[in-house]
Parts: structure tokens; C-alpha cells; sequence
């Protein structure tokens, strides 16, 4: 069990951003669901309160909260991939329903949840020695809104 997992005040839609998330990530698990008593906020008892998922091996903690609160670009979560099949999928998936997409692999999904799609071998790209092949990639990226896997791999062997 991880020492350490994310929160995710999900504006009263956690059960359709698990059931979303779900449809998107294979193998994801919805956990356990934790339901409102009586509150001083209002919130109608017995709704959901938190619904807890295991996302691409991560856990997660959607918290239906009694407030509006909006996501900001500040947090985000990234999706390694490892083909540009996998790139383009989840790109169009989590883009589906009201989603836009940003610049540099991020987008914004319909809850407004911020994601960056990228390679797996992005960390490797950006964390190299070599400044003029980390450069490449990042001139390259800087480029694109969906990230293209080819391109950025070129730049990086190219330079």
C-alpha cells in the first residue's frame, strides 16, 4: 500500500469522474465509498463523500466537497506512454465530453482536471546530461499541443 495518495475534490461528480476515469484507464478499481451523515453544510446525507480508485496502479481519493472549488493548471497527472497509439488514445478520451486541450502533451479534462500525456521516455529526454539533446526535445514539444512520440524521440537521437 502506498504511504502516500492524492485527494481529488471532485465538486459533487465523484462517482461520474470514477466511473469516467474508469472507462479510460484499464484495470482501474473502484474502492471503497464513503457516504455523508448529517452535516452542518447542508449536503444532502447519504450522498457519496469520497470514493476512493486505483488508477494506472495509483490511488486516488475523489472528494465530493459541498462547495464549488476549481482546478488550476498548479497539479496535475501525468500518463506515461509508451507508444504513440497510447498517446492518441488517452489524448482522445480524456478530451471526450467537454475536454480541450492545452499545449505541450496538456490538457484539461471535462471535469477540469489538468493531464499530461507524454511519452515514458520523457523523464529520461529531460533529465539527460546532454543540453543539446534535452534542448531538441524541448524545442520539438514546445511546438506541439498532443505530444507526437516520433518527433520528439528524432529530436532527442538527432541532436
Amino acid at each position: 500500500m502506498s504511504k502516500i495518495y492524492a485527494c481529488v475534490w471532485s465538486n459533487d461528480r465523484a462517482e461520474e469522474m470514477a466511473k469516467f476515469y474508469k472507462s479510460i484507464f484499464k484495470g482501474t478499481k473502484i474502492g471503497k465509498t464513503a457516504y455523508w451523515g448529517p452535516n452542518p453544510m447542508g449536503v444532502k446525507e447519504g450522498s457519496v463523500l469520497t470514493m476512493h480508485l486505483t488508477l494506472l496502479g495509483q490511488k486516488i481519493m475523489l472528494l465530493n466537497g459541498f462547495t464549488e472549488m476549481p482546478f488550476n493548471d498548479s497539479i496535475s497527472f501525468v500518463v506515461p506512454c509508451k507508444t504513440q497509439r497510447e498517446i492518441d488514445t488517452y489524448w482522445k478520451n480524456l478530451i471526450a465530453g467537454g475536454g480541450k486541450p492545452v499545449q505541450c502533451g496538456w490538457l484539461i479534462d471535462r471535469f477540469g482536471v489538468r493531464w499530461q500525456v507524454a511519452p515514458a521516455d520523457f523523464d529520461k529526454w529531460n533529465t539527460s546530461r546532454n543540453l543539446k539533446k534535452k534542448q531538441a526535445v524541448m524545442e520539438a514539444m514546445w511546438k506541439m499541443v498532443k505530444l507526437d512520440l516520433k518527433t520528439l524521440k528524432q529530436a532527442y537521437e538527432r541532436a
